[in-house]
C-alpha cells in the first residue's frame, strides 16, 4: 500500500448519474493501492475462518455421508465454534472494513493526502460509532420483516458515514444529518445504490471466473474439498476488491447532495478566489 499524496480535490459540481460512477471508477483507479489494499488486508482474516468453517462443515457430513454413520458431533462443535468466531471477528473489523476506505475516499475528495497510519487513526477515533452503525444495519435487517421499509431507512442513512468523517459528528447527529440531505431525492439516491450494487454484482462475477480456474487448477494436485475451502476463502478477497466501490459511490452521494441542497461548489468556489485589496 501506499498513501495518497497530493490529491486534487473533487471539483464539487452537480453530478448526473453517469458522472457520478464514471467519478467513483476514476477515484478508485487513482488511489487504487490504497482503496484495494486496505480491503484485502482487512479481509485476510474473514476469508481465512470462512474457508477453515466451510472445509469443516463439509468435512463433517462428507465424512458422515462416506461412512454411513451417525455425524461426529466433536468436529461438528468445532465447526459451530469456526462459525461463531468468524462472526465476532468480522463485526470487531467491520468499522476498519466500511470506514477505512470511507474515510480514505473523503480526505482524496477534499485534495488531502492520507497515509495507512492516519487512516486506522481516524477509525479508532470513530470506532464505536461506526460499529454502531454496522450492528444497527444488520439487526435493521433482522428484524424487518417489510423489505421496503428496510430499503427507505437504509437510503436514508446511507450518507452517516462521511457525515461522521467530514463533519465529525456522532452516530445520532450523524443519521439525522443524513436522513435531512437525503430528504426530496431519495428515490435519485436508491437509484444510485442500485446501480452501484448491479455494477459491483458483475464486477464480482467477472472476478470469480479466474477463482473457477484457479480452483479447477487446485484440484489437480489437492482434494476437492480443500479446493473448495480455498475457493471461498479467495472470494472474500475478491468481494473485498469490489468493496471500494459502494464506499466511493457513498462520499460522492454525500458531496452530491451537499451541493444540491447547501451549494456546496459556491462555497469552495468562495475560498479559492483571492480577497480584493483594501483600497487606500
Amino acid at each position: 500500500m501506499r498513501a495518497v499524496t497530493g490529491p486534487a480535490p473533487l471539483r464539487l459540481r452537480p453530478l448526473e448519474i453517469g458522472d457520478l460512477l464514471d467519478e467513483t471508477f476514476r477515484v478508485y483507479r487513482r488511489h487504487f493501492f490504497l482503496f484495494a489494499g486496505l480491503s484485502i488486508i482487512l479481509s485476510i482474516p474473514q476469508a481465512a475462518l470462512s474457508g477453515y468453517g466451510y472445509y469443516s462443515f463439509l468435512g463433517t457430513f462428507t465424512q458422515q455421508l462416506a461412512t454411513g454413520g451417525p455425524v461426529n458431533l466433536g468436529q461438528l462443535q468445532t465447526s459451530i465454534i469456526a462459525l461463531a468466531v468468524g462472526v465476532v471477528v468480522f463485526l470487531v473489523i467491520s468499522p476498519f472494513y466500511y470506514g477505512s476506505v470511507t474515510y480514505a475516499a473523503c480526505q482524496s475528495a477534499i485534495g488531502r493526502a492520507v497515509t495507512p497510519g492516519e487512516v486506522v487513526s481516524a477509525v479508532m477515533r470513530k470506532y464505536f460509532p461506526l460499529l454502531g452503525y454496522v450492528l444497527l444495519f444488520y439487526l435493521m435487517s433482522v428484524l424487518f420483516c417489510v423489505f421496503p421499509l428496510w430499503v427507505w431507512i437504509l437510503t436514508g442513512w446511507i450518507a452517516v458515514m462521511p457525515v461522521m468523517f467530514v463533519e465529525d459528528i456522532g452516530l445520532v447527529g450523524a443519521m439525522g444529518r443524513s436522513w435531512r440531505l437525503v430528504q426530496g431525492r431519495w428515490w435519485r439516491t436508491f437509484l444510485i445504490i442500485l446501480l452501484t450494487l448491479i455494477v459491483s454484482y458483475f464486477a464480482s462475477l467477472a472476478l470469480g471466473a479466474f477463482l473457477s480456474l484457479g480452483q479447477y487448477l487446485i484440484e489437480i494436485v489437492a482434494a476437492p474439498l480443500v479446493a473448495l475451502s480455498i475457493a471461498t476463502a479467495a472470494a472474500e478477497v475478491v468481494r473485498s476488491l469490489v468493496n471500494p466501490l459502494f464506499q466511493i459511490v457513498i462520499v460522492l452521494v454525500y458531496f452530491d447532495l451537499r451541493v444540491r441542497r447547501e451549494g456546496l461548489d459556491l462555497f469552495q468556489l468562495a475560498q479559492r478566489v483571492p480577497a480584493p485589496p483594501l483600497a487606500t
